[in-house]
């Protein structure tokens, strides 16, 4: 029952830590308590887009006749779309069970709690436990779950999460969606295109308010021209339950507002699963339910590490997988950077998707830095008027001295694919200049970057 490394928790942050443990020749366990593949694979990153891809198909089929296309009949069975979904999830998971037998990876099936002496207790589902020890060290990988709110009782029926939202039973003619960050945003806009009356109530002044504001109001603007119905400024005071649905009152500026619905979703972003961890027993720091960690994601406690959703720093897969393999290249002996996290990309894949990365135009003139802005509309882009998907543009901000990118912001279709392309510039430290002589190929969506850069610049020619 000895290993070098256990890590508790097998999401995009734990499983990528096994792995990577392993191919350093540490002996590895992972503890998972549910499904392999922890919440992004299988109630997340995953079947999420596997129900946005065949919300988009769906609305292909809506818009054939822009492309020339007449379809007799296009219908959406809700039922099999969940379906899909759901197998896509299960292929996943299944591919990870792979991965850890390829690897060497023991797989311990319970609950995990840790002690002193880097040994954890794992409580299988018969109640049986069994003591097991991390010579080199125990790394946390728990992950979050949808945050409750006490105004917004979740009863998995009529008021629910993100997890119950990939499975309804039958599609809701109404939906009200309390929140609208990437998970508030990527439903409304499934549901929505399914046909569904979909009502986002956010308390912030705009929708998707971690982005440039310029982007923000993109996203409004498309989404009311989809036909959602937004309410920004907004807080959802109570929610009650009737016999047939929900009466949602919504306090805006104008006054209180009941909007009637069949389903609410709360999607007011996530708590860390911390709880019952043995955190406290082993006298482990933590901070607004997060787990205190250095650069190299070291707790207060030697032999105790934590990545991902539990430690401070964005909540997103790739940062998870990214903080992993930093702890545990540490752990064997290497050298590794610690984690930039001024240059990790954020992507919301609604209906026009979202990427960006680095400040703000608002971030960036509060921090008092002088700046150049270029921005380039998908209206003018070749490749995007050819493809029906002229919503959206690029824009990119620079320091005007030195010619560092210091944010980009996109939003338009397939916008999740380009955005790579500026974190590794941005790691590179290319200037403006140098990006505007980066030959793009033509025709595609990824010009824009290039005639974004040259338009901050004063060198623009499509536009």
């Amino acid at each position: 029952m000895n290993y070098d490394i256990i890590v508790i928790g097998s999401g995009p942050g734990g499983y990528v830590t096994a792995i990577r443990a392993s191919q350093l020749g540490l002996k590895t366990a992972i503890v998972e308590r549910e499904s392999l593949g922890g919440i992004c694979l299988n109630w997340g990153c995953i079947p999420t887009k596997a129900l946005l891809k065949s919300a988009n198909v769906y609305e292909y089929l809506q818009h054939a006749s822009d492309y020339g296309i007449t379809v007799k009949e296009g219908s959406a069975d809700f039922n099999a779309i969940i379906d899909r979904s759901r197998g896509v999830a299960n292929g996943m998971s299944n591919g990870i069970q792979f991965l850890m037998k390829k690897n060497k990876i023991d797989v311990i099936k319970g609950s995990g709690k840790i002690k002193a002496g880097k040994k954890v207790d794992v409580t299988a589902e018969d109640g049986t436990v069994t003591e097991y020890t991390a010579d080199k060290g125990v790394i946390l990988a728990t992950g979050a779950r949808s945050r409750k709110l006490p105004n917004i009782p979740q009863d998995g029926e009529k008021i629910i999460g993100y997890r119950e939202a990939m499975t309804l039973k039958s599609l809701p003619k109404r939906l009200v969606v309390v929140g609208s960050g990437a998970i508030g945003v990527e439903f409304a806009y499934f549901y929505n295109t399914l046909g569904t009356e979909v009502t986002i109530v956010e308390f912030m002044p705009n929708i998707v308010p971690v982005e440039d504001e310029e982007v923000s109001k993109q996203m409004e603007k498309s989404f009311k021209k989809a036909g959602i119905n937004i309410l920004t400024n907004a807080s959802v005071e109570t929610v009650e339950k009737t016999a047939k649905g929900c009466i949602v009152t919504v306090k805006t500026a104008k006054g209180e507002e009941k909007i009637e619905c069949d389903v609410v979703l709360s999607a007011v972003g996530i708590e860390t699963n911390i709880e019952g961890l043995g955190l406290e027993e082993v006298g482990i720091a933590t901070d607004k339910g997060r787990v205190l960690v250095n650069d190299f994601y070291q707790t207060n406690i030697p032999g105790y590490y934590a990545i991902g959703d539990i430690v401070p720093g964005p909540a997103l897969a790739h940062v998870a997988s990214a903080e992993g393999i930093i702890c545990v290249e540490k752990i064997a002996g290497h050298h590794p950077e610690p984690l930039d996290y001024g240059n990790i990309p954020g992507c919301t894949y609604a209906s026009p998707e979202i990427a960006s990365v680095g400040m703000t135009e608002k971030a960036a003139k509060a921090a008092g830095l002088d700046i150049k802005i270029g921005k380039f509309p998908f209206s003018a882009s070749g490749k995007a008027s050819a493809a029906g998907a002229k919503d959206g543009f690029v824009k990119l901000i620079f320091d005007a001295k030195y010619g560092e990118l210091l944010g980009a912001h996109m939003i338009g279709a397939n916008v999740t694919e380009m955005i790579a392309e500026i974190v590794a510039v941005r790691k590179l430290e290319v200037t403006g200049e140098a990006l505007i002589k980066t030959v793009h190929p033509h025709p595609t969506m990824s010009e824009a970057v290039m005639e974004a850069a040259a338009a901050a610049y004063g060198e623009v020619i499509h536009l």
